[in-house]
């Protein structure tokens, strides 16, 4: 294999590795030391044996570390963050709930783990480390507070303005800084993780127990209780509660385990040349250069949207030897991202497709009906004929040959390239790009110095191209064991409550259980996907609501209970109309929002409402639904759907959702 497709597969597999670890370990499937850090840890203690207890990880913990909570507390969690990583983020209100309910039993341990792709979470780190080394842990919570409210915002000028507001030396915070003074420390942390296995953020070793991820407050109550009981039976047994968790850890493993030998996972190849077809779409770029990226993306995609500086990257660096090519794969949990790949095509008829390609990526949460024309305007396009081409649809046809091509080659996902037909998906570093570049140029320049005309080359170069995914020799169809799931023919005894908004047939041979929280963006992108299901099944399904507020969305939960005295006064009809708009205004979800919704669903005894929101009046029948899960012995994300008893989990498209209902009408 040569150097360049080495690091594509490594590249490859890196960041399939990091997006793993946020999917597996987040919300469900729409889910980011010094030396001395062993200092006797447990040196000076009986080790605690327990029968049949769980696997327990040591994983020391110093003086070194910031930290908060009592040092003698029953329960410490050490947990491995990254300033920049938006799961760390939803999951800091779950760790400051916890130290509220179990004050003094608590305690919560900090280790960085800057993830390489959030180019501002390591300096963030040793700014929150200088924190530490100049006012201990006061600082550095304020600091950890400050870096994380202003997550997007972590260039070296804003570090050295947040170091200024919080009273710090700036001098010698510009000085550690430079002379990259927490580095070591940092590393270090970062080593141990990997070597206890936590690769992704956020990571969590809880008493030595690991949990991965974002995960909500019962999760972390469920393994804390657990481990409070133990305690408790410890300390009667003659275990000083300082020396607890020395004790607890002491044996523990100080390594991940190694996997089980398997089968390799199977693996694209990275030197698979795919026939790929340029046609009709958009190009810029000489028509004979050596070589041309056909690119699959789709508007809504932020991870599209962050590849494009290195598009313009590679643009600048290989001008008149590269064309890039664009083509259309709008997921179908984008509701805008179709028309907005119309709209493009509706430019490009007017000779403007690459100014509108990048007026709608820099306005990607702005891609509504009206804000395309308004986009066209600014363009000075002919406003009758583009309007004219959305209302007929005119290209969404081509837009659908583009995602039926994508799909033959393996690349559902965005976004997708092929550079001379060869396959490098996702949002990659130049040097991923510039590696295969580099080796298609050589080829390329061979062809041509062996007569092949330029204008020939690219047709040449994927004559023989495949026309379906090919996988590394050797890496067939029974791959490796995939990371656990849930056992998708596994019938959860979860039955609905007497009283719970609900659409279609009450009885109806189906009944789809969707457990959702109106902060969730997954949960409001699978809104179409269920109203489709609704006018497809009609009588056949009934659709029953439950309410499962995320501990991170720190509207969510009141929202719910506001939907449950709509539905308490109005019924389902209403409850629907509200619940349309809290997901229509998903970020404006303040008590005042509430309000005013309710007073536009009509009929609502404001009053009442109101009055039902002070009091908590449906905080138990929101937790209700909470503890059904768990009760049932499901472990879910948002949003999940019990279907006839059967999980299906995230914002899956239509046809997911189709296999499983027609699966249920079949009494399977």
């Amino acid at each position: 294999m040569s150097k360049g497709s080495a690091l594509v597969s490594i590249l490859f597999a890196f960041f399939a590795g990091v997006v793993i670890g946020h999917v597996t370990s987040g919300s469900g499937g729409g889910e980011e030391v010094t030396a001395a850090a062993d200092a006797n840890q447990g040196d000076d203690v009986e080790a605690v044996v327990e029968e049949g207890g769980p696997d327990r990880f040591k994983i020391p913990v110093t003086d070194a570390q910031p930290s908060k909570g009592a040092a003698d507390a029953l329960v410490t969690i050490v947990e491995w963050s990254d300033f920049q990583c938006p799961f760390c983020t939803r999951v800091e209100p779950t760790l400051d709930t916890i130290l509220k309910d179990y004050k003094g039993k608590v305690r919560v341990v900090w280790r960085n783990n800057p993830l390489p792709f959030h180019k501002d979470a390591g300096p963030a780190a040793q700014l929150a480390m200088e924190a530490f080394k100049q006012g201990g842990n006061d600082k550095f919570w304020a600091m950890h507070k400050k870096l994380f409210e202003n997550q997007k915002a972590l260039s070296r000028a804003d570090l050295e303005k947040y170091a200024q507001e919080a009273g710090l030396d700036v001098n010698k915070v510009k000085e550690a800084l430079d002379k990259n003074v927490h580095q070591a420390s940092v590393t270090a942390d970062q080593e141990l993780a990997q070597k206890m296995g936590a690769r992704g953020t956020p990571a969590f070793f809880i008493n030595g127990r690991f949990l991965s991820g974002a995960q909500p407050l019962p999760r972390f109550k469920e393994v804390i209780d657990d481990e409070l009981k133990r305690a408790d039976k410890l300390i009667k047994s003659g275990t000083p509660k300082a020396k607890l968790y020395a004790a607890l850890t002491k044996n523990g493993l100080t390594a991940a385990k190694a996997p089980e030998p398997q089968q390799q996972r199977r693996q694209p190849d990275p030197k698979a040349v795919y026939k790929v077809p340029v046609g009709n779409s958009a190009a810029k770029g000489p028509a004979d250069a050596f070589v041309t990226i056909v690119e699959f993306s789709d508007f809504q995609c932020p991870f599209c949207n962050r590849v494009n500086p290195t598009i313009k990257k590679i643009e600048e660096t290989y001008s008149k030897d590269v064309r890039i090519v664009f083509k259309h794969n709008a997921l179908p949990f984008h509701k805008d991202a179709q028309l907005a790949a119309e709209a493009t095509l509706a430019a490009r008829e007017q000779g403007k497709f690459w100014e509108m390609h990048d007026k709608l990526f820099e306005n990607q949460k702005a891609l509504t009906r009206a804000d395309l024309d308004k986009y066209a305007g600014e363009l000075k396009l002919n406003m009758a004929k583009f309007k004219a081409a959305l209302d007929d649809n005119r290209h969404k046809a081509e837009t659908e040959e583009d995602q039926k091509l994508a799909r033959s080659l393996g690349a559902s996902g965005t976004p997708s390239f092929f550079i001379n037909g060869r396959n490098l998906r996702g949002a990659q570093p130049f040097e991923a790009f510039k590696a295969v570049i580099d080796e298609e140029l050589k080829k390329a320049k061979d062809l041509v110095a062996k007569g092949t005309p330029k204008g020939q080359l690219y047709a040449k170069v994927i004559e023989n191209g495949a026309t379906a995914p090919k996988f590394v020799e050797g890496a067939g169809p029974a791959a490796a064991k995939p990371a656990e799931r849930p056992d998708a023919n596994k019938v959860y005894d979860i039955k609905p409550p007497a009283k719970a908004p609900s659409k279609g047939k009450k009885g109806a041979k189906v009944l789809i259980q969707e457990f959702s929280d109106f902060q969730c963006p997954f949960c409001n992108r699978v809104n179409p996907t269920i109203k489709q299901v609704i006018d497809e099944y009609g009588d056949k399904v009934q659709l029953v609501w439950r309410d499962y507020p995320l501990p991170f969305h720190d509207k969510a939960f009141k929202a719910a209970e506001a939907g449950r005295e709509v539905y308490e006064q109005a019924g389902d009809q209403a409850f629907w109309k509200y619940h349309d708009l809290m997901f229509q205004n998903q970020r404006a979800l303040a008590r005042e929002d509430l309000e005013k919704y309710a007073g536009e669903v009509g009929g609502i005894n404001m009053a009442k409402f109101k009055a039902a929101l002070d009091n908590d009046k449906h905080k138990a029948a929101v937790q209700a639904d909470l503890d059904a899960v768990q009760k049932a012995g499901a472990r879910i994300g948002t949003p999940s759907f019990f279907i006839n008893g059967k999980l299906l989990q995230g914002a899956q498209p239509l046809p997911a959702f189709k296999a499983a209902i027609d699966a249920a009408l079949a009494g399977q």
